[in-house]
């Protein structure tokens, strides 16, 4: 099972802060696909993306029990 954790507009979008889904392993690039099939959330090629609390890469792979964060760009003045 793999947590994704949701902020900002990605949780309204989504309607909830987090999806489990039950894969093994895949790469961070590979679960934003699965994620845009399923939700729309096209905006997920331009957040910042954490495994275990660690910045990630696209080509970083995922594996159960992993808690993966997709944190879009924050703007304020």
């Amino acid at each position: 099972m793999i947590t994704i954790l949701l902020f900002a507009h990605l949780q309204e979008t989504v309607g909830k802060d987090r999806i489990e889904l039950p894969i093994e392993q895949l790469t961070v690039m590979e679960l934003k696909t699965a994620l845009k099939q399923t939700y729309p959330l096209l905006e997920l090629d331009h957040v910042m993306t954490a495994v275990n609390e660690e910045f990630a890469r696209d080509n970083s792979k995922v594996t159960a029990g992993d808690i993966v964060a997709f944190i879009p760009p924050v703007s304020g003045g």
